[in-house]
C-alpha cells in the first residue's frame, strides 16, 4: 500500500484508536486472506485504521520442536498479496539485520520483537529501510528506558516510529500490564500501541508450550483504551486450538467484531470526556 504510514494510522476522521491484527505467524495464503478479509470489513465499517499482522517466521519458541513457519519467500509473498488484494498495510517482525531490507520489499511496517528491541544494530538496519519501525517493549525494560530505542532510530534517520507495550514480567511465568507506561512512552512524541494478546501470554511452560489467558482479552483492551492507547494490537485466528503459534493467547477471529464494535464506543466517550 503506498502509503504514509504515521499519517494514515491517525487518519481517523473520528479519533478512533488505529488495530494491527492478524496470524501470530502466516500459516498459508487462505487463511491469511480470510483474516485479513473479515478484519477489514469490521475496520472498514467501524473507521478503524487497519494494518494486517502476520509473522512470516518465528525464531522465539519454546521448543526446538516448535512451528517457525511456512518458508520465508513465500510467507512474505502472502503478505504482500493480503496487501495488494485488500490495498491495506502490513506489518511482519524481524529478527537479523539482513532481513530489514528483505522484508521491506514486502511489507510497510518492521516490527522488533521484544527480546530484540536493545539490538541496535537491528534497529539500525530497520530505520534504513525507510519503513514505519514498531518496537516491542522488552518485558525487561521501563517504559522509560524505551526512550534509547526510538532515539536509536531516529537518530538513523527515520521518524516513523511506535512503540508496542506488551506486558512486563511478572515472575518466571506471567506478564502484567503497566498502564501508567502508555502516556509514559507517549511522551517520546510517537504513538504507543498495546499488545492485548501478548501481554496475556504465560511463558516459560514447563510443558514448552506457552499459556495464556485469553477471557481477558476484553478486560486488558477496555483499560487501555481507557487510558488513551493510541492502537491496539491483537492477534486473532479462525481457530486458535489449532493454531500453530500462540493460540493459548490469540482471540478467536468471529469474536473480533463484537470486541471492537465495544471498544470504539469506549473511545468515543474517552474523546469526549478527555483523556
Amino acid at each position: 500500500m503506498n502509503v504514509n504510514l504515521p499519517e494514515y494510522l491517525a487518519s481517523s476522521a473520528t479519533g478512533n484508536f488505529f488495530l494491527l491484527a492478524g496470524p501470530c505467524v502466516i500459516e498459508g495464503e487462505k487463511m491469511a486472506l480470510e483474516i485479513a478479509e473479515k478484519a477489514v470489513e469490521v475496520t472498514s465499517r467501524l473507521n478503524i485504521p487497519y494494518v494486517f499482522k502476520g509473522s512470516y517466521r518465528k525464531a522465539n519458541r519454546s521448543s526446538l520442536h516448535s512451528f517457525t513457519g511456512i518458508g520465508d519467500e513465500e510467507a512474505l509473498r502472502i503478505l504482500r498479496k493480503v496487501g495488494e488484494t485488500f490495498n491495506i498495510p502490513t506489518v511482519t517482525d524481524i529478527h537479523t539485520e539482513p532481513e530489514a531490507a528483505m522484508a521491506a520489499e514486502y511489507v510497510d511496517m518492521l516490527q522488533i520483537p521484544a527480546f530484540l528491541c536493545r539490538q541496535t544494530t537491528l534497529l539500525v538496519a530497520a530505520a534504513k529501510t525507510g519503513k514505519m519501525v514498531n518496537i516491542k517493549k522488552g518485558q525487561f525494560l521501563s517504559p522509560e528506558a524505551m526512550k534509547h530505542a526510538v532515539e536509536k532510530v531516529r537518530e538513523a534517520g527515520n521518524p516513523a516510529v511506535a512503540i508496542t507495550e506488551r506486558g512486563t514480567t511478572f515472575g518466571y511465568q506471567d506478564l502484567i500490564v503497566d498502564y501508567r507506561g502508555i502516556p509514559v512512552m507517549q511522551a517520546n512524541g510517537c504513538p504507543v500501541i498495546l499488545d492485548v494478546t501478548h501481554s496475556l501470554q504465560q511463558p516459560n511452560q514447563t510443558s514448552g508450550v506457552t499459556g495464556g489467558r485469553p477471557e481477558l482479552i476484553e478486560t486488558v483492551a477496555r483499560a487501555g483504551i481507557a487510558v488513551g492507547a493510541d492502537g491496539l494490537f491483537i492477534e486473532t485466528h479462525q481457530n486458535p486450538a489449532v493454531a500453530k503459534s500462540d493460540g493459548a493467547n490469540m482471540l478467536r477471529l468471529d469474536l473480533l467484531p463484537a470486541l471492537l464494535e465495544k471498544l470504539t464506543v469506549l473511545r468515543m466517550a474517552v474523546n469526549q470526556i478527555g483523556r
